[in-house]
């Protein structure tokens, strides 16, 4: 039949980033994460029974576009398993809105960055390990020794940087102590949630989406840019609102109105984040890809196991999911 849309493949082109941020503004739609899972459910039954031709006669090519959406905003793109609901990417703007928008209006005291680190990098293990590799199991070990070691190394950085910065930078820097804990943070959880990739490798797959082999560098250059996307993604907000704040709090009635304070940061965090999330994911090609010479080069042992597994004709290229 003409006409029909092949479900397997993204509506835009991910070649260019225009073509992605286009696609993962759609995906990342957070009025997507209060649908229920009942409904999660039908659109991936529509989805499936479309890609076999098998869907209602009545169905609309609006109905296939809606029910790709909430598909692929809600299902592991490996495992097909339906996501954790608050590690779904479309739940970074309402969540990271008012995690953000806690941190960046109670940074003044100790207890205050403890508590807000504390549940940032709980939410960050959440959508770090929902948004793995899932080719790459991680043991329940694993888990807890990334979130402790994320946990530890924001307090550390968070704690220290207010501990300089009150004694030695002015108090616009002391504004900055979330994002440099972000960061730190960052750097940790998510390497180490997804330790399992870099240990064993990801499979690699051929233009035509065949598995040839397993690359540990594909993994840490997946990995490199998922973290630098994240860094990226809480970038704007983070910074660009303490000046915003300091210039704010200079009015005395707004310095005096303290309860508008934690609503204004997090709406204006959400505002950020409706822009930011979609371009921080388009960076970089979720599917991204590798020549094979740089594994012959880095990798000669999993080379050696491709060049057996394709009986010696390895592809010039090999591609493989990132994350997110």
């Amino acid at each position: 039949m003409e006409g029909r849309i092949d479900v397997d493949k993204p509506l835009y082109d991910l070649k260019t980033f225009s073509g992605r941020f286009k696609h993962f503004a759609w995906m990342t739609d957070p009025r997507t994460c209060i649908t229920s899972n009942e409904k999660l459910n039908e659109a991936k039954r529509l989805v499936e029974s479309y890609r076999k031709g098998e869907e209602p006669k009545s169905t609309t090519k609006e109905q296939i576009k809606y029910a790709m959406k909430l598909y692929t905003s809600a299902f592991h793109p490996d495992s097909g398993e339906l996501q954790n609901f608050c590690g779904r990417m479309s739940f970074q703007v309402p969540g990271g809105m008012l995690i953000t928008g806690g941190m960046l209006t109670f940074y003044r005291t100790v207890p205050a960055v403890v508590l807000w680190q504390f549940i940032n990098q709980s939410f960050n293990a959440v959508v770090n390990y929902t948004n793995r590799n899932a080719n790459s199991p991680t043991t329940v070990t694993q888990l807890g020794v990334a979130y402790v070691s994320a946990t530890t190394s924001a307090l550390v950085a968070a704690i220290g940087c207010k501990n300089y910065w009150t004694k030695k930078a002015s108090p616009i820097f002391q504004r900055y102590v979330p994002f440099a804990a972000v960061a730190a943070a960052n750097c940790v959880n998510i390497p180490l949630m997804r330790q399992n990739e870099i240990i064993n490798g990801i499979d690699v797959q051929d233009d035509k989406g065949h598995v040839v082999g397993k690359s540990r560098f594909a993994a840490i250059k997946g990995i490199s840019q998922v973290v630098l996307s994240r860094i990226t993604m809480a970038a704007p907000g983070m910074l660009v609102l303490p000046i915003i704040m300091e210039k704010l709090e200079q009015n005395a009635s707004f310095k005096k109105a303290t309860y508008l304070h934690a609503p204004f940061q997090t709406g204006m965090v959400g505002c950020f984040l409706l822009f930011m999330v979609p371009a921080a994911c388009s960076i970089f090609p979720q599917t991204a890809s590798m020549n094979t010479s740089t594994m012959r080069r880095l990798e000669p042992k999993l080379y050696d196991e491709m060049m057996k597994k394709t009986d010696g004709k390895p592809p010039a290229k090999v591609f493989y999911n990132k994350g997110l």
